[in-house]
């Protein structure tokens, strides 16, 4: 190869028309999925002082957001459920007629292309806070598979087209799996969170979902950050039980991650940009220390360069208006 000068990358560069068009990573809103955190009563908008913009929502408002969602041309939503009432065994979570289960019944009613993701966890239900039943001060694995099964299964039965396990308990996605198939929903696919870390930047969230734990932490199941390696084999062990598609979660401090599962498996990837990333670009942006439409779009490039096709972000709605 000649060297300079007859190399010139900035050629490629001088114009906004010229990068577009070699351009080597897209965003499209399809890949975007919404967070959603759903609430009783009627008539209700409460934003989350950590997470601007994002609110808690009644099932009527929430069904207005998915029209919204979908007018954007948005890839789906995923429903987190914050239970009129919490208890010991996380009946909320599986109950036929929990507030998950009425909000999927009511969107599916409004909107028909729409996909609708649900989250398949405990900790916003149990009165603890923990992702399980507590035996002995630690989360009881086994146990907990029956109540993730069963909740599930009640997504499923009122709609759900994927459900997405985050609770990190071994063997869920094939207790889940097995659940779906005996019943009859062997279409609804399941998006497990193979890879998800005991993370710092969950803070947000825990208010969003009013899921923080009333004693200890969640590192006994959720994944070491130090640990690379073994994320592999956690998501190596969900594909061998029927998972469709995977996640890891974090996204921006597991980059390498994302990378590494991209080249090892020929699946879908999910990312999910959680509270704490969306929160520190916001702020932020508010005292004016960056652009914040630069830094969200920048960040969600990042996530998709490394290999993530699909991202679980509460940037998707604006994201969305500026690539339209």
């Amino acid at each position: 190869m000649m060297p300079f000068p007859i190399h010139r990358l900035r050629r490629l560069r001088v114009s906004e028309s010229m990068r577009s068009l070699v351009r080597e990573t897209q965003l499209n809103p399809a890949q975007f999925v919404l967070p959603l955190f759903v609430c009783p009563g009627e008539g209700i908008k409460r934003e989350i002082s950590s997470m601007p913009h994002n609110y808690q929502m009644s099932i009527d408002e929430i069904v207005k957001e998915c029209a919204v969602v979908e007018a954007l041309g948005i890839g789906g939503v995923i429903l987190f459920g914050l239970p009129e009432t919490k208890d010991e065994m996380a009946t909320g979570a599986y109950d036929e007629n929990g507030i998950v289960q009425k909000a999927i019944r009511a969107i599916k009613r409004e909107s028909h292309s729409l996909l609708l993701m649900t989250d398949v966890c405990n900790c916003e239900y149990t009165s603890h806070g923990h992702c399980g039943y507590v035996k002995d001060g630690d989360v009881d694995n086994d146990t907990t598979l029956q109540w993730l099964a069963k909740s599930a299964l009640s997504h499923a039965r009122a709609g759900a087209d994927i459900v997405a396990p985050s609770d990190m308990m071994d063997g869920r996605v094939w207790a889940i799996r097995q659940a779906l198939d005996a019943n009859g929903f062997d279409r609804t696919a399941i998006l497990a969170y193979s890879a998800k870390f005991a993370s710092v930047f969950y803070g947000p969230f825990r208010e969003a979902a009013e899921s923080t734990p009333q004693f200890g932490d969640r590192r006994s199941y959720q994944m070491d950050p130090a640990n690379g390696r073994e994320a592999m084999r956690e998501i190596e062990l969900d594909l061998q039980e029927g998972a469709d598609m995977i996640m890891i979660k974090p996204a921006l401090a597991y980059l390498d991650l994302i990378w590494q599962a991209r080249q090892r498996f020929d699946v879908p990837i999910a990312a999910y940009q959680v509270s704490g990333e969306y929160a520190m670009i916001v702020a932020a942006a508010r005292n004016g220390w960056i652009d914040h439409d630069r830094a969200m779009l920048e960040t969600l490039t990042s996530i998709t360069r490394a290999g993530a096709g699909i991202i679980l972000t509460y940037f998707a709605k604006p994201a969305a208006r500026l690539l339209a």
